[in-house]
C-alpha cells in the first residue's frame, strides 16, 4: 500500500546550538546526524504458530482486521496509527506433520504444519492455505521483507519420518542422502512463490541448531531439528547451489541461534558460529557463497535475565562481529525466561511486559547494534490481562479452532514505536547523555534510540522506564535546523495506544509521562 503515516520533514534552516536548548534539569541528549552506527533492514514479526487455523476458517473481518493491525502503515484523520506498519513477516515452511495427524507425536494439533512436497514427489500448492492468507495480506500492504524458514526438513527425509528427534545424539535429523533434495524442497517453494508475486528476500533452513529438540513419542511439542556447524554449511552450501541452478534471487539467512551467545562463544557442535562461518579460515567458511549476505541471524530468548546479561552478552555480540567485518539480525524474540518479571514475584502487567520488550528492542538495537529484529509470535491462545510475554494479540479461540476473539495488547503498540516509525534503510544515530548513566543503569531509567533517513527526518523511540515524570531535551548537531516534532505515546492508559500528540514548538524539554514509550518524530 502506499498510504503512509505522516512524515514530517526538516527544514532548510541553521543547526540548533546547545546554547539555544533550555535543559531545565531535563536529560540533555546530543545527536550528531554524521555520527551514525548501523543501518535498519527490517522490524517484523512471525506468523507461527496459529496462523493456520485464523487465516484458513476465522471470519473475514476479524482475520482482516488483524492483518490490518500488523501491517498497516495508515493513519485515521487525527493522525492516530490503524497498525503497526511491520516491515518483515517470517513465514513458516512445514514439514509435514499436520498430515502426520496424531501419529506425528507433536501434541498440540495448531503446531503440526502441512507440507508443500508430497510423499510421491508431487507439490500441493493448496497446503498452508491458512499461512498464505496471512503472507499475502503482507505482500499486499506493502511489507518489505518476506522471508521463508523451516524447522524440520520434510518428514519423508528425516532420519525418523518424524518433525522432531527421537534421539539424543545432536545431529541432524536429516537422513545423510537427502541434503541436495531438502534444498531443492526449499528453492521450489521460493520458484513457487515468486511466480505468485510472493518474493521471499530471504530463505533460512535452519532453526536453533544448538537444542537436541529430543522428545518422546507424542510429547513433542513443535517441528524442529539439531545441527552441528558442519552439517549447518552442508545443507547451505547445497541451498546455495540450488538457487544458483534456479536462478533465483533469495538469499540465505543463518544461522538462527537458539542464544546470542552461541553466535560468539560456546562448545557443542554449534557454537562459534561467527568465527565458523565468517573467517576467511574458519572450518566452514561462508565468505565465497553469493546467496549468503554479511549477517549471522540469533534468537535473544534466555539472555534477557538481569540487566548485567542483557548489556555484557549485547556488548560481546557487537565486538565480535565488527571484528568479522559482519552484521546482527535479531530473529525471534518472546519471552519465554522469567527475565521480564524483574525480580517481581507477582503477575506483571500488559504495559510491564510492553515496556520489557521495549527495552529489549532498544538493547538489541542500541547495544548489539542489530540491523533487523523481530519478534516470535504475533498471536497465542493467552489472557490479554496480565502476563503478555508471548504475543501481540492474546487469542480466544474455541475448541476446534474454527473462530474466537482477539485481544490487543500493549505489546503490539510497543513494537510499533520502533516498526512503523523505523524504516528499512535507516540510520541509527550515536547518542551521547549528560547524566553519565553506564548501559546497565541506563536500562533502569531513561533509553534513547535515534534514527535518520537522511538530512531531512530524525526519529526517537524514547522509553521512559522510571515512575516519574522525565524530560529531555536535544542538542542536535549536523542536522538542517528543527523546529517541530509530534508524539506518539504508548503508556498503561487504555487511550495510549500509540497516541499522537498535536504538533510542537522543539522549545526547552520534551516530557514523558512515567512507564512510557514515546517516538519523537522531528522536523
Amino acid at each position: 500500500m502506499k498510504s503512509y503515516f505522516p512524515i514530517i520533514f526538516l527544514a532548510c534552516l541553521p543547526v540548533i546550538s546547545k546554547s539555544q536548548v533550555k535543559t531545565n534539569n531535563a536529560l540533555l541528549i546530543t545527536i550528531d546526524a554524521k555520527n551514525t552506527a548501523q543501518t535498519i533492514h527490517n522490524i517484523g514479526a512471525s506468523g507461527c504458530w496459529f496462523s493456520e487455523g485464523i487465516g484458513k476458517n476465522w471470519p473475514v473481518e476479524k482475520r482482516e482486521k488483524m492483518a490490518e493491525l500488523l501491517f498497516s502503515k495508515q493513519t485515521t484523520a487525527d493522525g492516530t496509527p490503524k497498525g503497526i506498519g511491520l516491515s518483515a513477516w517470517r513465514f513458516n515452511v512445514g514439514g509435514g506433520t499436520a498430515e502426520q495427524g496424531d501419529s506425528s507425536g507433536i501434541k498440540d494439533f495448531r503446531k503440526r504444519v502441512e507440507c508443500f512436497l508430497n510423499h510421491n514427489g508431487t507439490y500441493d500448492w493448496n497446503k498452508q492455505t491458512g499461512y498464505q492468507w496471512f503472507l499475502r495480506k503482507a505482500r499486499d500492504y506493502g511489507v518489505e521483507n518476506l522471508i521463508a524458514f523451516s524447522n524440520t526438513p520434510p518428514v519423508q527425509f528425516t532420519q525418523n519420518g518424524l518433525g522432531y528427534k527421537t534421539s539424543k545424539d545432536h545431529q541432524s535429523n536429516l537422513k545423510l542422502d537427502k541434503y541436495e533434495a531438502y534444498a531443492d524442497f526449499l528453492t521450489e517453494v521460493i520458484r513457487h512463490f515468486d511466480s505468485q508475486g510472493l518474493h521471499f528476500s530471504y530463505v533460512s533452513p535452519v532453526n536453533e541448531p544448538q537444542w537436541d529438540w529430543f522428545n518422546k513419542p507424542g510429547q513433542a511439542s513443535q517441528e524442529g531439528s539439531p545441527w552441528s556447524n558442519e552439517e549447518i554449511h552442508h545443507i547451505v552450501v547445497d541451498l546455495n547451489k540450488s538457487l544458483e541452478q534456479k536462478k533465483l534471487k533469495s538469499q540465505i539467512l543463518t544461522t538462527e541461534a537458539g542464544q546470542l551467545n552461541y553466535l560468539y562463544g560456546g562448545k557443542s557442535s554449534a557454537a562459534n558460529q561467527i568465527q565458523q562461518f565468517y573467517s576467511d579460515n574458519g572450518a566452514y567458511s561462508f565468505n565465497k557463497l553469493r546467496h549468503v549476505p554479511r549477517f549471522i541471524a540469533g534468537h535473544s530468548y534466555f539472555t534477557d535475565n538481569g540487566d548485567s546479561t542483557i548489556v555484557n552478552t549485547r556488548q560481546h555480540l557487537a565486538d565480535t562481529t565488527k571484528k568479522y567485518d559482519i552484521e546482527y539480525w535479531q530473529s525471534e524474540y518472546s519471552m519465554l525466561g522469567d527475565g521480564f518479571r524483574e525480580g517481581s514475584k507477582g503477575k506483571r502487567s500488559p504495559m510491564d511486559c510492553a515496556l520489557f520488550l521495549a527495552k529489549m528492542i532498544n538493547q538489541d538495537l542500541t547495544v548489539g547494534n542489530a540491523v533487523a529484529w523481530q519478534l516470535w509470535n504475533s498471536w497465542e491462545p493467552g489472557n490479554g490481562e496480565f502476563d503478555t510475554r508471548y504475543y501481540l494479540l492474546a487469542l480466544r479461540p474455541n475448541a476446534t479452532y474454527t473462530d474466537g476473539e482477539f485481544i490487543t495488547t500493549k505489546n503490539l503498540w510497543a513494537l510499533g514505536n520502533y516498526s512503523l516509525f523505523v524504516r528499512p534503510g535507516m540510520k541509527r544515530l550515536n547518542i551521547n547523555r549528560n547524566d553519565g548513566l553506564i548501559p546497565v543503569k541506563v536500562a533502569q531509567d531513561v533509553m534513547v534510540a535515534a534514527f535518520t533517513g537522511g538530512k531531512n527526518k530524525l526519529v526517537m523511540v524514547v522509553i521512559n522506564y522510571t515512575r516519574e515524570t522525565r524530560g529531555i531535551t536535544l542538542d542536535l548537531k549536523n542536522f538542517k535546523r528543527i523546529t517541530k516534532y509530534r508524539n506518539y505515546v504508548t503508556s498503561a492508559d487504555s487511550e495510549d495506544n500509540l497516541k499522537p500528540s498535536i504538533e510542537r514548538i522543539l522549545n526547552g524539554s520534551i516530557s514523558l509521562i512515567p512507564r512510557s514509550i514515546t517516538t519523537i518524530v522531528l522536523n
